[in-house]
């Protein structure tokens, strides 16, 4: 239990933050990866070169400064990081590592402020949180390990089957090297893999939606062609392997009878996929919308798959925005207010995953449409922020 006093000045430190905003993260990323190299094996590089992860950082940082006294409401946000670390095997033994550049990255830019005694009080601080992520992240490795097909760590896949979904998204079925079965997942999860690429000084992990219902044998992820692991990926064939840790995010179908309804741009329309056999395996009649928006038809993956479904979830109800030559759909962006006299408005849960700026956009209208923000959830692609 953290004292009233250490409270009071982690909060006092909250100007200091938002004054330097995320040069504070910054400076602490450079300084942890020019002592501890290594972890350059652990962190996503690109979103470090494009800020997205320091400025996530920066507003986990201020969150958790600000609710220390009630860390409770931070509960959503830290169960997300949570899965995010233990997609990506962060350790008990990481978070010293952390905490000392830290520390050492207040008391370097903020020499004259950050006196011992608050240095000591986000010390505590910093103890108090990192027990919390270590405790909750072991549960997650345990559960992992100990249902059926589990494990932890690292385990060797096969690419026993490629499909070439649309022409930038090849779908890859990956079936474990020792033939036993896998774990089990939520629709909606992610798994990480971990890949040696050649030119690249560092193993580089990355996170992609299962796009297909839990399967027992296997697993299908469906890459977008698009940075430096998707391009990888995408010259790879039947046969060869790659690493991958067990499935793992927040970002899940719930089990209720409301009415879903699924709205994706692009790539986002995987974790769709999953949520849409899921509902087709499980028999299930709860009524259905799949809504996506794509550049082109060429870059529009799964068509065929959910008009297939039909047959099989008669509530099923599909719209599709192309931005040009839309061909029978949809021309140009998404706009709900179309078909906002079919939607359930009042009872429906909206999954949303795509473009941050397209959720954002689409998050917009449904609250103008009087949509309430918790039956609004989303997925982000890297690092999380608020839409």
């Amino acid at each position: 239990m953290l004292s009233t006093q250490t409270i009071k000045l982690v909060k006092d430190t909250i100007p200091l933050l938002a004054n330097a905003g995320p040069a504070v993260t910054d400076h602490f990323y450079k300084r942890m990866f020019n002592h501890n190299p290594e972890l350059l094996d652990v962190f996503n590089i690109s979103n470090q070169k494009t800020g997205k992860q320091q400025f996530a950082l920066f507003n986990a940082l201020a969150a958790y400064a600000t609710h220390i006294d009630n860390p409770a409401v931070l509960a959503q946000a830290i169960e997300r990081i949570n899965h995010k670390h233990a997609s990506l095997n962060i350790l008990p033994e990481h978070y010293p590592i952390v905490g000392t550049h830290l520390l050492a990255t207040l008391q370097e830019m903020f020499p004259n402020e950050c006196t011992p005694e608050i240095i000591d009080a986000w010390a505590q601080a910093y103890g108090a949180l990192a027990d919390l992520f270590i405790t909750q992240e072991e549960a997650i490795y345990q559960n992992n390990e100990h249902k059926s097909g589990g494990w932890r760590g690292r385990r060797r896949f096969e690419i026993t089957k490629i499909v070439q979904e649309s022409e930038v998204i090849k779908s890859f079925y990956l079936t474990p090297l020792d033939k036993l079965p896998v774990a089990s997942y939520q629709a909606g999860q992610y798994l990480a893999v971990d890949c040696e690429i050649q030119g690249s000084e560092n193993r580089q992990i990355r996170q992609y939606s299962l796009s297909q219902s839990s399967q027992s044998d296997h697993y299908r992820i469906s890459v977008k062609k698009e940075g430096l692991v998707s391009n990888y990926l995408h010259t790879l064939k039947q046969g060869d392997e790659i690493d991958a840790y067990p499935p793992a995010g927040d970002f899940v179908l719930l089990a209720s009878d409301a009415p879903k309804v699924f709205i994706s741009a692009g790539v986002g329309i995987t974790p769709m996929m999953a949520m849409l056999q899921t509902i087709k395996s499980n028999a299930s009649n709860t009524p259905c919308w799949f809504l996506h928006a794509a550049r082109t038809h060429a870059e529009h993956a799964f068509y065929d798959n959910v008009e297939a479904f039909k047959p099989q979830i008669s509530s099923l109800q599909s719209h599709y925005w192309i931005e040009n030559n839309a061909n029978g759909h949809r021309e140009g962006r998404m706009y709900l207010a179309e078909i906002s006299s079919e939607l359930p408005l009042e009872t429906g849960e909206f999954y949303l995953c795509g473009p941050s700026a397209f959720m954002a956009f689409i998050k917009t209208q449904l609250i103008d449409l009087g949509v309430d923000d918790s039956r609004i959830l989303y997925e982000v692609f890297g690092p999380h922020q608020a839409l």
